[in-house]
C-alpha cells in the first residue's frame, strides 16, 4: 500500500488507478468498472455501449484505461465509436482499434501487455448474416489471448461447403458455431468432429420462430452434444471458449 501512496503522491498513478488496485473496481460518474475481473475470473471487463450515451462510454473507457491499461467496448454504434476515436486521436501512447462489423472498439495504452495463449478457437459462421455476433466473439477471444481461425459461410443449405471444411474444423481446439434460421449447423458439426462446440444462435429468420428463437430451440434440442449460449450472445460465447482455451494453454505449458 505504501508504494501505491508514494506513486500517487509523485503523480505516477492517478487516484482512479490507486482505487482500482486497492478495491478491484473504480467508481465514476458513468458507473462502476470491475478492474480486477481478469485477475479474479480470467475474463476481461467490457463496456456494453447499448443504452449508454457516447459521453458515458467515453468516461468508462477512460476509467478502464486508468485501472487496467485497456478498454473493450461492445455494441458500439457509429456515434460511440466516433466519440472514442476522437477522445484519443491526439495521444500517441494510446491505440484505438475499431471493428465496425462486430461493433467493438478496443483501446490500449502502449504499455499494456496483451495475453498470449497456446490455443486456437475455430470461429464458424453459417452465412454472412452471422458476422456481427461472431465478430464480437472474435474480439473477446483475441483480447483473452487465443488465436482465432475464421471459417465462414459453410451453412447446411449446401452441405458440400460444410463437409469440405471438416478437416480444418478437426484441427481446432474449440469451435464456436454461429447460425441463424433453424440453427442446424452446430448440430451437424457436433456429429462430425471431436472438438468442444459452443452454439451461437443468431437472430436471423422471420415468421414463426424468427429472430433467433428457432435457432436457439434447435441447438438446445440437438441430439448431438454441444453447449449453447443465448441469441446473439457473441461476448458470452467468446468468453466461454476463451476460458477453455486458457485450460489448453495451461496443459501445454
Amino acid at each position: 500500500m505504501r508504494e501505491l501512496l508514494e506513486a500517487l503522491a509523485a503523480g505516477e498513478l492517478s487516484p482512479e488507478a490507486v482505487e482500482s488496485r486497492l478495491r478491484g473496481y473504480v467508481t465514476s460518474e458513468a458507473g462502476r468498472l470491475d478492474t480486477a475481473r481478469t485477475q479474479r475470473a480470467g475474463v476481461p471487463e467490457a463496456i456494453l455501449a447499448t443504452r449508454k450515451t457516447a459521453a458515458e462510454v467515453s468516461t468508462l473507457v477512460d476509467t478502464s484505461l486508468e485501472g487496467t491499461g485497456r478498454a473493450i467496448v461492445t455494441r458500439a454504434d457509429p456515434t460511440v465509436t466516433a466519440a472514442v476515436e476522437q477522445q484519443y486521436a491526439e495521444d500517441p501512447e494510446i491505440s484505438v482499434n475499431v471493428d465496425d462489423r462486430a461493433q467493438t472498439v478496443v483501446v490500449r495504452e502502449s504499455s499494456f501487455e496483451s495475453p498470449d495463449l497456446d490455443a486456437t478457437v475455430g470461429l464458424v459462421t453459417a452465412g454472412t448474416s452471422d458476422a456481427m455476433p461472431a465478430g464480437e466473439a472474435a474480439t473477446i477471444l483475441r483480447e483473452m489471448g487465443a488465436t482465432v481461425e475464421r471459417i465462414d459461410d459453410i451453412g447446411v443449405a449446401s452441405l458440400d461447403r460444410t463437409l469440405d471444411q471438416v478437416p480444418l474444423l478437426r484441427e481446432q481446439d474449440i469451435l464456436i458455431v454461429a447460425a441463424g434460421r433453424e440453427g442446424a449447423l452446430p448440430t451437424v458439426l457436433a456429429g462430425l468432429v471431436d472438438v468442444p462446440i459452443i452454439g451461437l444462435p443468431i437472430s436471423t429468420g422471420y415468421g414463426h420462430g424468427g429472430e433467433g428463437r428457432a435457432a436457439l430451440s434447435g441447438m438446445l434440442q440437438s441430439c448431438t452434444a454441444l453447449s449453447v449460449v443465448n441469441i446473439d450472445a457473441g461476448f458470452t460465447a467468446g468468453v466461454q471458449a476463451g476460458l477453455i482455451a486458457r485450460q489448453f494453454d495451461k496443459i501445454r505449458e
